[in-house]
């Protein structure tokens, strides 16, 4: 149990307001208020963070890899903790550890290796994304096509296996390989269903997310394009006001321009939120790395094949907000959102809700005003300092 706090002296956002001259008090890992200095109890120990912003959490969806680690050449629970490790330094306080396409078996170990990190309460472990292997071919980006496949019996049964099992689970899949039924399934157990790598069309993407399909995974990536005649995953993604959207906000993956239109465009409550799409490049020195067999080169900010296909991200979450409001013009305020709050209602995740509210989970990150790191904190401990 963590000691009672007050974060004192900081600017605060509670994921809606900002808050000048309070403290955010902590007791036992969760918050449990923001209140005017002199509300402040005197049996707290203080933090002092003059000076700086005190903001949610930031909450990432699709984190394959960091600190050198990849989940699929490393399912175990220390693989896992890496990889948490490697994004609190950048503000991220819990995330989805993907898996891309790979064998049954690796599946099977990876999500082993995310219940015995749920077991050992690995700081910043959400639960898992498993990122196919039943995707489009034809969208296959950089999965291997070798290891895409349909969804069998024993694929689902597998994965309904894993009800009730992580706070929060993820599935990409694509229509060319996975049924309406087997997504109701899915999203009856609680599987966050994201549809994603497909040439599907705007009709069928209607159709399963009737079904249950909750979110599309990286935006404008490996999908049908919004057209003038067949408005695509993309057009079903900014028009249906129940999808979830997350996009990748590096500059290579998306132009700024047609991140903005999306943006304006889209239709809520559902929302675009931030995800990396981080490869084991975040937190270390790697200039380069294998995936299935396959040699990915880091350079200038890309990661990408030999043929210069694009490999997942080599950025982090504080980053991506900092390009959001710097690139985008986007305000600070709804920048922060897009990395907590609205991953958070995708996710509709109980305790983490990218929100300073009394009872959640205090997760926050200390930032300077030029949105430089100071520390991170999950659960009321600091687990990164800058």
């Amino acid at each position: 149990m963590t000691a009672r706090q007050a974060i004192i002296g900081a600017r605060i956002f509670d994921g809606e307001t900002w808050h000048d001259d309070r403290t955010l008090l902590v007791d036992g890992g969760a918050i449990a208020g923001i209140v005017d200095e002199g509300d402040r109890p005197d049996d707290v120990m203080t933090v002092d963070a003059s000076g700086q912003w005190l903001v949610p959490g930031f909450i990432d969806l699709q984190v394959n890899g960091g600190g050198g680690v990849m989940l699929n050449d490393r399912q175990d629970v220390e693989g896992i903790r890496t990889i948490c490790v490697a994004h609190a330094q950048f503000g991220t306080t819990a995330l989805l550890p993907t898996l891309i396409t790979d064998t049954f078996e690796i599946r099977a170990r990876a999500i082993a290796a995310g219940r015995q990190a749920k077991r050992d309460r690995v700081p910043g472990f959400l639960g898992l994304h498993l990122e196919g292997p039943h995707l489009s071919v034809a969208r296959k980006g950089a999965h291997d096509p070798a290891l895409i496949r349909p969804m069998d019996p024993a694929d689902l049964d597998a994965l309904l296996a894993c009800k009730g099992a992580f706070e929060a689970m993820m599935i990409t899949v694509a229509p060319e390989n996975a049924s309406v039924e087997q997504v109701a399934a899915l999203a009856d157990a609680g599987f966050i269903v994201s549809i994603g790598h497909t040439d599907a069309g705007y009709q069928s993407v209607c159709a399963y997310a009737a079904a249950g399909a909750r979110t599309v995974t990286h935006l404008f990536n490996a999908m049908s394009p919004l057209g003038h005649r067949e408005p695509g995953v993309v057009g079903a993604a900014l028009d249906r006001s129940d999808l979830y959207a997350g996009i990748i906000a590096d500059g290579f993956h998306v132009d700024p321009v047609s991140m903005g239109i999306a943006l304006r465009a889209k239709a809520g409550p559902g929302r675009i939120f931030i995800v990396t799409d981080a490869m084991s490049t975040i937190g270390s020195e790697q200039t380069g790395f294998m995936l299935n067999g396959r040699e990915i080169f880091r350079k200038d900010g890309r990661l990408t094949l030999a043929d210069g296909t694009l490999a997942g991200a080599d950025i982090d979450m504080l980053s991506s907000v900092r390009f959001v409001h710097e690139k985008l013009g986007l305000p600070l305020d709804e920048a922060l959102r897009m990395a907590s709050a609205y991953p958070a209602q995708a996710a509709r995740i109980d305790r983490k809700k990218g929100r300073l509210l009394a009872g959640l989970d205090a997760d926050f990150a200390l930032l300077t005003p030029s949105l430089a790191m100071v520390s991170t904190w999950i659960g009321g401990v600091c687990v990164f300092k800058a």
